[in-house]
């Protein structure tokens, strides 16, 4: 009998699977010290040397994305406040105000949920109780979350508590968009903008927590889990716990593939390897299986991108694939079949495609589409296109000065849309102006008005330098870079490395010129209205005035 006795408890040691009560890996390995912490060294490194220095601010603001640790930070630095052993980098975790912090039961750390507390009578009542001194600890630590969902009245109720506060209180404030925060909370605040996980460093982090858990695994299918997770090590964990359940206690590629709707990397390098061999039937074959998987094919576009991305890479940086990762000899394969033009164009063709998948009369339709756009523009090279073209164009301009010649139209119509196409993925920002470029950015709020208040310096090998005024320099905050570079990305069909310099500029930005041209109608329709025979009598007749700033330009 004691064998079994055995089996079971090695079973619960080892993988935990078998306890009554479970818990899930994001809560069972959140990080209890710095040192645990993964992925956030620069935040890591500043708050060490300020413990370690004993120089102390009175609040502080973690920015970032879902999962990044927010929230674990604000935690391990109130254990560093507050550990017996003293104000440390390290804190113990054994003491009675380490563990009671790990456990969610210390009673100087109060921690809010800013969403369900968003009136300002709530946060009165929470300050009230700043000016007592802390009961158990050696500070009284207030950590807010998702801090920008307060009212105006509640941040203007904790200005003063903020800005003042007692030498026993400290706040750390967390947020996933810093936008909708006040300047003047801001600028009381240290401000820590934690990143988002690569996919790498998540990858290895799940492996080590399964060898921990002895748990089966294959290490492709965590980097499917990691690339999922977009970034958040807590949504990785969460599909890491629902992939071992789907998988019953084993973490496989097939498995994990099913279950989040993934697409299989062969399935891409057909696409490919269809393409080079002008194989359309093959392509439409892929369509069909995708389809019949019920797989997304919005993914498999994305996807189809980021392995043209490793293409690109494996074209003109070689040494940057790994051979012996999965697919590394075919990828290599297939940057030899391809002219780097041509996938730049690929690519263009994928993200655009993906994006166009909403107004097709389907989205299988739409995916099939974009592959036989793919398959249609397959050229050895854009100059060969470009050469191939050029002589019809030339026809065309010729046509039209001289009324005796005349060109097919749907053959001239075939070859401007054949260059339209090709020349699109290669736009240069030499070839037009920073304002007509900013007008074709799919941009809103921040990132667009960043755009507007940007003038274009320098495009050179990939990187993109824009100069932008002292005094909007409060426009670089997050994500507004982030989605600018992206947007410019697809917008020039390559990857881009956005830079920003501070100076006044030299030029009409985009933003002066629209307020200048603004002010422009603004005076066409005051001197309009002044002029207006009604108007005029009106002002006689009663002694009245006209009310400048009542009046608006037609659009």
């Amino acid at each position: 009998m004691q064998v079994p006795g055995v089996r079971l408890a090695n079973f619960i040691l080892c993988n935990g699977l078998g306890r009554m009560s479970y818990q899930v890996l994001a809560r069972k390995w959140r990080p209890r010290n710095f040192s645990t912490l993964i992925g956030q060294e620069h935040v890591v490194r500043a708050l060490t040397h300020a413990l370690t220095e004993q120089r102390l601010h009175h609040a502080y603001l973690f920015t970032g994305t879902r999962g990044v640790g927010k929230t674990t930070i604000a935690r391990i630095l109130a254990k560093s406040l507050n550990c017996e052993g003293g104000i440390t980098a390290t804190p113990c975790g054994t003491c009675s105000a380490c563990q009671e912090i790990d456990s969610g039961r210390f009673v100087d750390l109060l921690e809010v949920d800013a969403a369900t507390n968003t009136k300002v009578d709530e946060m009165r009542q929470l300050l009230e109780n700043a000016v007592y001194a802390p009961t158990r600890g050696r500070f009284k630590v207030y950590v807010i979350d998702e801090v920008h969902m307060l009212s105006n009245s509640a941040f203007n109720a904790m200005l003063k508590t903020l800005e003042e506060p007692p030498e026993h209180v400290k706040f750390i404030l967390a947020t996933t968009d810093p936008q909708k925060i006040p300047v003047t909370v801001l600028s009381r605040c240290l401000q820590f903008n934690l990143k988002q996980m690569p996919s790498d460093t998540i990858s290895g982090h799940l492996a080590h927590i399964l060898q921990a858990e002895c748990v089966p695994f294959d290490l492709p299918a965590l980097g499917l889990i990691a690339r999922s997770a977009s970034g958040s090590v807590r949504d990785a964990l969460s599909l890491l716990d629902q992939a071992i359940a789907h998988g019953a206690g084993k973490v496989e590629v097939a498995q994990v593939r099913t279950m989040l709707g993934a697409v299989d990397h062969d399935y891409l390098l057909t696409i490919l390897e269809a393409i080079r061999e002008g194989n359309a039937s093959a392509l439409l074959q892929v369509a069909a299986e995708i389809g019949m998987r019920s797989l997304s094919f919005s993914v498999a576009l994305q996807d189809l991108s980021a392995l043209l991305t490793r293409v690109q890479i494996a074209q003109l940086v070689p040494s940057a694939i790994d051979l012996n990762e999965p697919d590394g000899e075919r990828i290599r394969g297939m940057a030899s079949a391809f002219s780097p033009e041509y996938v730049q164009l690929a690519y263009q063709i994928a993200s655009h495609g993906r994006k166009e998948l909403s107004v097709a009369p389907d989205e299988y339709a739409g995916f099939v589409m974009t592959l036989l756009r793919l398959h249609a523009f397959r050229p050895s090279s854009v100059a060969d296109v470009i050469s191939s073209v050029a002589p019809r164009l030339r026809l065309n301009e010729s046509a039209a000065t001289s009324p005796a010649l005349t060109i097919a139209p749907v053959q001239l119509a075939a070859s401007n849309s054949a260059l339209s196409g090709i020349l699109e993925s290669s736009k240069q920002p030499q070839e037009h102006d920073w304002h007509q470029i900013v007008a074709s950015l799919s941009l809103t709020g921040l990132p667009r008005t960043l755009a507007q208040h940007c003038e274009l310096r320098q495009f050179k090998d990939g990187e993109c330098l824009l100069r932008i005024a002292p005094a909007h320099a409060h426009l670089q905050m997050k994500p507004g870079p982030e989605k600018l570079q992206r947007s410019l990305s697809e917008y020039f069909g390559q990857p881009l490395l956005l830079r920003f310099e501070l100076a006044q500029s030299d030029a009409n930005t985009p933003a002066e010129t629209a307020s200048r041209e603004k002010q422009k109608r603004l005076s066409g329709a005051i001197s309009s209205i002044e002029q207006d025979v009604f108007v005029r009598d009106v002002i006689e007749t009663f002694d009245a005035s006209l009310v400048e700033s009542s009046i608006k330009p037609i659009d």
